[in-house]
């Protein structure tokens, strides 16, 4: 402590930190704050977080208590920071005190991320004793989440429990002044794991290739021969092949039957990021940021990725190595003549629709087939992680997929929640786990159509509840009776059950991120592919009154026949004829539709509508999106979820700026009628407009239509606050015009900055919609 800092001047502040404060380096970094500003007294982590007590001049502790909040290491989340006076002690020295175990309070546990400078600079350091260490890693970076078994995050809780530290390991780990403090997957070359690759014949495995530098050489040769290398990162296996070899992307795409989605594509740097697309300074930042996404950019012309990467898409999914294995992969192997890739196809390993291989036994299984190679690792991966997928839009993130680097945060909830889980939706699953003012969303699970799923869904499920020590007192889940999600809430659980309806899920989940509070209602705009209705249709264009705890549907598309159910999910065409004949619009031989069916299969579609066989009833604007991308022409039959409605997008996007029609639906009370809209389409179709003209037309339409209907609920109802949710806002030109026009219309715009608009945010909104409910008086507005 200062020399002139006397019991009389000094003042000692109590400071408890709570959120993401343990395992990321914190105290080391409270030991030096303080230490620099000369004040005495301690840090330590107890069950609930970090405590701190500082003694100094008052100055000095007001500087020490600012610098805390604004410069914290770049893992750690701070979610509250509460400070009380306590009586001096004339302390002379700040040290760091030994851990407290007891209480009751829970910890939170930081995401994996993407190695820091530091490590890199040490990686490729000849000097260094970590040089060309595929497992470098300090508290500031490296895996987390994924090797997590239980807590407290101490080494013998995760995965990191068989690899005992080496002396010159554990020298480091020891010292409150070292960058490896407590880094419990701290390792080196002579204690930690270790790389290894093999080649793959019949589904056996050839003598192992040991070492680093000879396993990397050795795949880098495999990749530049063509062949597709199954690579084991932080949350499981990736398929990876050339980026720039048409023949290895192709042979990637027919083993794992993925004939269209576009594949992500990992690149050296971000210089060579700007070789491929066109990226801003917001792009930039979130490219190179602590989580490392894939994010989707406008490829720039020319470059040298094949086409077969993301075809007939201007988009392309790119990110940064975010490994010291994947960074390696990217530099010359010392000694060796092995190519080294320029960039490298980084997909999921695992089949369609099922999660991704994390188990070394299970991927040998399961991906032996679609590999030529492994390049593998011995460190456990405990909870399986796939990457998560961003856009820009308005300078900041739009999750797609929210997953690796950014779960298990949690999301801060405006009011307080009973213990409770959310088992979240059927597509593009996420669960959330809630207690008090905390949400923790699980990491992506996927599509809940398969066994594999089904398992990984319940296995994270009693992670989380083992983890964060939340016994749920109420399971909340989606409202459509043949979800599985629903089956496990009822059949597998012996707690109250909440059924949620999909929409209102939607908007309560954007409603939360934005802490509105508990009480208010919003203006809330629920655009979706499908979601069960409370009338037994299938829902999707939706415009609510909502709050928490209820809502009023105010408006909604007219109902159309939906012939076949998910056979014309799958025919974009299909739901074009339907949307024609609900029109009145003949099905003539010149429109795109009704070229992509034949004759007999449009006389049967036609007598399904006449006599309404087999036909649900839906509101759905996702399959007025495909309604819309058939009758241009730009995607009649789809091999992956909103394919129809991306390519529409992409037709749409060059003409926006062009002189557009002036497409309108027709509203009437509560009744939405797309129909004129599709005839005034069918006219400039007829006259042979170009199609782009006409998407960009169409997308204007939608967001004028949220424009009015905002408009008049907000003068109805005096609510200033729009909220926009539902896949169809995954379309960045859709949330563009529309925010345009509602705030010229002085309207608040909430859009999804921390889940995904998707499915993969349901869970969120379930979580708040049941919690409360909880805190209300039982209501007259209908429930699921």
């Amino acid at each position: 402590m200062s020399a002139v800092a006397t019991a009389k001047t000094a003042v000692r502040h109590r400071i408890r930190v709570t959120g993401v404060v343990q395992g990321v380096g914190f105290r080391p970094f409270v030991h030096r704050l303080a230490t620099e500003l000369a004040l005495a007294g301690h840090v330590g982590n107890d069950s609930g977080g970090v405590f701190v007590e500082v003694e100094g001049l008052p100055p000095d502790v007001a500087c020490f208590e600012r610098r805390l909040a604004d410069e914290a290491p770049p893992m750690a989340r701070i979610a509250e920071m509460e400070t009380t006076e306590v009586g001096t002690t004339g302390e002379r020295q700040f040290r760091i005190a030994e851990s407290d175990r007891g209480g009751g309070a829970r910890t939170f546990v930081s995401p994996d991320v993407a190695v820091c400078d530091d490590c890199l600079a040490e990686l490729f350091d000849l000097t260094d004793r970590r040089y060309r260490y595929p497992f470098i890693n300090c508290t500031n970076c490296g895996p987390r989440f994924t090797i997590t078994l239980r807590l407290p995050y101490d080494r013998p809780n995760t995965t990191m429990r068989g690899f005992t530290m080496c002396r010159a390991c554990a020298d480091e780990y020891a010292d409150p002044a070292n960058r490896r403090f407590h880094a419990q997957p701290a390792a080196c070359p002579a204690c930690g794991p270790q790389i290894s690759f093999s080649t793959v014949i019949d589904g056996t495995g050839r003598p192992l290739v040991e070492g680093t530098d000879a396993a990397v050489a050795a795949t880098q040769a495999a990749l530049a021969a063509g062949q597709v290398v199954a690579i084991k990162g932080l949350g499981g296996y990736h398929l990876a092949c050339d980026a720039t070899s048409a023949a290895a992307v192709a042979t990637l795409r027919a083993r794992k039957a993925r004939p269209d989605k576009p594949l992500a594509v990992m690149v050296r740097d971000l210089t060579m990021a700007q070789v491929v697309a066109a990226i801003g300074p917001a792009e930039a930042a979130v490219l190179t940021s602590p989580a490392r996404p894939i994010v989707l950019l406008p490829k720039r012309a020319g470059n040298l990725l094949t086409e077969l990467v993301a075809r007939g898409s201007p988009y392309v999914g790119l990110l940064l190595p975010y490994t010291p294995l994947h960074h390696l992969l990217f530099r010359p192997v010392p000694g060796s003549t092995a190519t080294v890739p320029q960039a490298l196809v980084m997909t999921s390993g695992n089949l369609a629709d099922e999660p991704i291989c994390y188990d070394d036994d299970d991927a040998r299984d399961r991906l032996s087939h679609l590999v030529d190679a492994w390049l593998a690792h011995n460190r456990p991966i405990n909870v399986p992680c796939d990457d998560s997928v961003v856009r820009v839009e308005a300078g900041e993130e739009l999750p797609v997929r929210r997953s690796r680097g950014y779960a298990p945060l949690p999301v801060r909830l405006p009011f307080d929640a009973v213990p409770l889980v959310a088992a979240g939706g059927e597509l593009k699953n996420t669960f959330c786990l809630a207690s008090g003012r905390d949400a923790w969303m699980s990491q992506h699970i996927g599509d809940m159509g398969s066994v594999p799923t089904l398992a990984a869904f319940k296995s994270s499920v009693r992670q989380f509840a083992e983890m964060y020590r939340v016994g749920p007192e109420v399971v909340a889940a989606d409202a459509h009776p043949g979800y599985q999600t629903r089956r496990w809430a009822e059949d597998e659980t012996d707690r109250p059950v909440e059924l949620v309806q999909h929409h209102h899920a939607h908007i309560a989940a954007v409603m939360a991120e934005h802490g509105v509070p508990l009480g208010e209602r919003v203006i809330g705009f629920a655009f979706d592919g499908t979601g069960y209705g409370t009338d037994g249709a299938i829902w999707g264009g939706e415009v609510l009154v909502a709050a928490y705890d209820e809502f009023e549907r105010a408006a909604h598309l007219r109902y159309v026949p939906l012939p076949g159910g998910d056979t014309t999910i799958r025919k974009p065409y299909r739901a074009a004829l339907t949307h024609l004949w609900a029109a009145g619009i003949d099905w003539s031989d010149d429109l795109a539709p009704v070229r992509a069916a034949s004759p007999p299969e449009l006389a049967v579609l036609r007598r399904q509508l006449e006599r309404g066989v087999q036909c649900v009833p839906t509101s759905s604007m996702g399959r007025l999106f495909d309604a819309v991308s058939s009758l241009l022409g730009a995607r009649h039959t789809v091999s992956y979820e909103a394919q129809a409605a991306i390519e529409l997008e992409t037709v749409a996007g060059p003409h926006m700026t062009a002189a557009l029609p002036r497409y309108r639906f027709q509203v009437a009370g509560d009744k939405v009628d797309p129909g004129p809209l599709l005839g005034a389409m069918v006219d400039d179709i007829h006259r042979g407009s170009a199609p782009g003209a006409v998407a960009a037309g169409f997308h204007t339409a939608v967001a004028t239509l949220i424009a009015e209907m905002a408009e008049r609920l907000g003068e109805s109802t005096g609510i200033d606050r729009v909220a926009l949710s539902g896949g169809v806002f995954q379309n960045v030109l859709v949330v563009r015009l529309a925010r345009a026009q509602l705030e010229r219309l002085h309207m608040r715009v909430l859009t999804h900055r921390l889940v995904p608009p998707n499915d993969g945010g349901l869970a969120l909104g379930q979580a708040v919609v049941a919690a409360a409910r909880r805190q209300s008086p039982p209501s007259q507005v209908p429930r699921p």
